[in-house]
């Protein structure tokens, strides 16, 4: 059977289950975030209960529109963090990290684990081999109250990565392209599982950017098998006991799944989603110039270690153009010490970028470097739709780290083959 599938039949004592089944199950984290929790709180009070059930459960992050950018926030956040508070929920304040990035660095989700977030990137704990997929707010008052959520179980579609990656290659390239071959509807509601021998050269940072970014297809999850790299990087930091993907859980047979997809890693070059859709995606050596206004490095999609290590190679020693508003935001304070221990920070500094504290900001058109009208920005952020950074006429493109990086310093979107 597909990874998924046989998560869940573990958490329920199944001796069988088939795609498109309705199940109820247990979970075991619950998330929200500063924009989502609010609303949960609302429907939480409507059910007339007074303690949330399983507290050691949930997690809220305020990363959104924090540090608080105007009165409106400040007064949300205030309502999460009394609330968080009563109940005894964990809560991590402004600063401490965007949430995606931020559960794993804490041990807080780990394999085998089924996850339901109120933020649809919840799906970046597929890396770990977790079921992990984004709810609405009232889903997750519902969690609170009998900690269980209810499923359909998808479909899943095996995705085989084969050959060697390129340089400047990473899986913010491999995921753009998929995207880009299924279509933002091409896996709705179905479970992506991804393995192939392509898989033993990915990072976790980069495993974690492709289960990321699995949503941007339709996908509930996207799930990996844990080898060694993963679990030593989850054995760093668990907060609890797990049991490791494969263990007696093997990626199934082909005929287990609904479709089988496989990509010759090696023919991916550098991608570049033009607007507006993050299918939208094209080898950056094939596009004209394209100037821009603005480049961001962060976001949950790609804001981790790896990220700016990559982009500090490219910019050493260089500066961003003439024009080029350059923002680089570390998704959690750890990684903001590690960018420091690194000296990463003082190259990106004299490179000119401007130094944010963890927060999701332009990702969605909080905070943090808005768009005007007309203005072209190239991120590292995982959706490019219309009015997403800020104005409804300003354009966003998304690339990986190092194609930003050179983009910042060219002044239009280059690859770093071709920069000067």
């Amino acid at each position: 059977m597909s990874l998924a599938r046989n998560i869940f039949k573990r958490k329920l004592g199944l001796k069988k289950l088939s795609a498109g089944e309705f199940i109820e199950s247990e979970v075991d984290v619950i998330l929200s975030n500063d924009v989502t929790t609010p609303l949960a709180i609302d429907a939480f009070k409507k059910s007339g209960s007074s303690r949330v059930r399983y507290p050691d459960k949930s997690v809220v992050v305020a990363d959104h529109f924090t540090p608080n950018k105007d009165i409106a926030s400040a007064e949300q956040v205030k309502k999460v963090r009394e609330f968080a508070s009563e109940q005894g929920i964990r809560f991590f304040d402004a600063g401490c990290g965007i949430e995606h990035a931020l559960l794993p660095e804490k041990g807080l989700v780990l394999p085998q684990d089924i996850i339901i977030g109120a933020d649809s990137h919840t799906v970046t704990y597929g890396a770990l081999g977790a079921i992990a997929t984004g709810v609405g707010s009232t889903d997750v008052a519902a969690a609170w109250l009998t900690g269980k959520c209810w499923f359909k179980v998808p479909e899943a579609v095996k995705i085989v990565l084969k050959g060697k990656l390129l340089k400047y290659v990473s899986g913010k390239d491999i995921i753009l392209y998929l995207i880009s071959r299924l279509g933002t509807d091409g896996a709705l509601y179905k479970g992506l599982e991804f393995c192939g021998d392509a898989m033993e050269e990915l990072s976790v940072d980069s495993r974690f950017t492709i289960s990321n970014m699995v949503i941007e297809c339709g996908a509930k999850y996207g799930i990996m098998e844990t080898p060694r790299k993963i679990i030593e990087y989850v054995e760093k930091r668990a907060s609890r006991p797990y049991t490791p993907l494969p263990g007696e859980y093997d990626m199934g047979k082909d005929e287990d799944y609904e479709d089988v997809i496989e990509i010759d890693c090696s023919s991916i070059k550098p991608q570049v989603a033009f607007p507006s859709s993050p299918a939208n995606s094209r080898p950056v050596d094939s596009i004209e110039k394209v100037k821009l206004d603005q480049v961001v490095i962060g976001s949950c999609t790609n804001g981790r270690i790896e990220d700016f290590v990559r982009a500090a190679r490219i910019l050493k020693g260089k500066k961003a153009a003439p024009g080029i508003r350059f923002i680089v935001i570390p998704s959690t304070a750890r990684m903001y010490e590690q960018m420091i221990e690194k000296e990463l920070i003082k190259i990106f500094i004299q490179a000119g970028a401007v130094i944010s504290p963890p927060t999701c900001g332009p990702c969605l058109g909080g905070h943090m470097g808005i768009l005007a009208d007309g203005e072209k920005a190239l991120a590292t952020t995982n959706r490019n739709f219309v009015g997403r950074m800020g104005h409804k006429n300003s354009q966003v493109y998304l690339s990986n780290p190092e194609v930003a990086a050179a983009s910042a310093v060219a002044g239009y979107i280059v690859s770093p083959e071709l920069l000067k």
